[in-house]
C-alpha cells in the first residue's frame, strides 16, 4: 500500500526497481541479438569468438570503472571456494554466450529464439537438483505451453542448419545452468556479491578462455576487424554499440535474477524472444509460416499463465545450508 501523502512504499519502490531492471534487460537483449545477427551474418564478419571476446573486454572495463569510481562499493572474494564458484560461472557464461553467437552465423534470430525457449525446463530441473528450489505444480504446468508453442513454430523452420542448431541447443543448456549458479551466488548470505562486482570478477576469467579460443580458432579475426573499421566507420559504430549493449545485457541480467528468480528470468526471456523475432522479421525479412506465428502466440499465453501462477504461489522458505 502507498502512504496517504503520495510517498512510495517500500513494496512499490521494490516493484519499480524490478520493472526498471526488466525493461532495461529487454531493450539491451533485443538490441544485442539484432546487432549480433547483423555483424555475423548480414555484414559478414564471421568471427563469433572474437565478437564475444570484445563483449567481455567491454564488460571488464566498464564494471571495473564503475566500481573504482565508487558508484558501487567494491566487494572482495571470500576465500578459495568462492573464487572457484565465480570461475565456474565464468566458464558456463562463456559457453552460453559463445554458443548463441555461433548459432547466429547459421540460423535466423527466429529459430535461435525458438530453441532458447526450452531454457525454462532446463532451469527448473537444475534449480531443483542444484539449488533445491521447487516451484509449485501449477507453475511447472504453465511451462508446457511456453515450450510447446515454440516447438510448433520451429517445426516449420525453413532455414534449419545442423551446426547452428547444435550450437544454440548447447547455449540453451549452458544459459540455464548459468542462471541457476548466478542465483546461488547472488542470494547466498555468506558469499553475496552485487551484480556489478560479480560481473567485474567474472569478465577477466572469461577472457582467458576467449583469448585462447581466438588465437587458435580465429587467428585472422583481428586483421579483419581493423580492415572493416578502416573501410567503414559505420561498422565501428555498430560494433561499439553492440559491445556497450553486451555490458548492459549482463548487468541487467544479474539484477533481474537478484530481484526475481532464475526460472522467472528465463520465462521473461521467452516473451523477449517473441519481440526479438518480430523485430528480426521486419529488419531481416525472415520467412515465417502461419504455424510459426501460432506457436509464438501460444508461448506468450504460457508466459501470462506463468506470471499469474507465480503471483498466487505461496512463497517457500529457502532451504538451510
Amino acid at each position: 500500500m502507498s502512504s496517504s501523502k503520495g510517498v512510495l512504499s517500500h513494496e512499490e519502490m521494490a516493484s519499480a526497481h524490478t520493472l526498471s531492471a526488466i525493461a532495461a534487460w529487454y531493450l539491451s537483449n533485443i538490441g544485442v541479438i539484432l546487432l549480433n545477427k547483423y555483424l555475423l551474418s548480414v555484414h559478414g564478419f564471421r568471427y563469433p569468438i572474437f565478437l564475444t571476446t570484445m563483449h567481455m573486454v567491454m564488460c571488464a572495463v566498464l564494471s571495473m570503472a564503475l566500481c573504482a569510481s565508487g558508484v558501487v562499493p567494491k566487494q572482495t572474494i571470500k576465500g578459495r571456494k568462492h573464487a572457484i564458484k565465480i570461475a565456474a560461472l565464468a566458464v558456463v557464461f562463456v559457453a552460453s554466450v559463445l554458443g548463441g553467437n555461433i548459432s547466429l552465423r547459421f540460423i535466423p534470430v527466429s529459430f535461435n529464439q525458438a530453441i532458447g525457449a526450452t531454457t525454462p525446463f532446463f532451469t527448473a530441473l537444475l534449480s531443483l537438483f542444484i539449488a533445491r528450489r521447487k516451484e509449485s505444480t501449477r507453475t511447472y504446468i504453465t511451462l508446457v505451453p511456453i515450450v510447446l508453442g515454440i516447438v510448433i513454430a520451429s517445426k516449420a523452420e525453413p532455414l534449419f542448419h545442423p551446426v547452428g542448431f547444435v550450437a544454440c541447443l548447447s547455449a540453451t543448456f549452458a544459459r540455464a545452468l548459468k542462471s541457476v549458479l548466478q542465483g546461488l551466488l547472488l542470494t547466498n548470505s555468506d558469499e553475496r556479491l552485487d551484480s556489478l562486482n560479480l560481473l567485474m570478477y567474472m569478465s577477466p576469467m572469461s577472457l582467458l578462455a576467449l583469448v585462447a579460443g581466438v588465437s587458435i580458432i580465429e587467428p585472422n579475426a583481428s586483421s579483419e576487424f581493423y580492415q572493416n573499421c578502416g573501410d567503414s566507420p559505420r561498422f565501428l559504430l555498430i560494433f561499439a554499440l553492440n559491445c556497450i549493449l553486451a555490458f548492459s545485457v549482463n548487468l541487467t541480467n544479474f539484477l533481474v535474477t537478484k530481484c526475481t528468480s532464475p526460472l522467472t528470468l528465463q520465462v521473461l526471456g521467452n516473451a523477449k524472444g517473441a519481440v526479438a523475432v518480430a523485430a528480426s522479421i521486419i529488419l531481416f525479412r525472415n520467412p515465417v509460416s502461419v504455424n510459426g506465428m501460432v506457436g509464438y502466440v501460444i508461448t506468450i499465453a504460457g508466459v501470462v499463465a506463468y506470471s499469474a501462477a507465480k503471483k498466487t504461489q505461496n512463497p517457500k522458505p529457502s532451504p538451510s545450508s
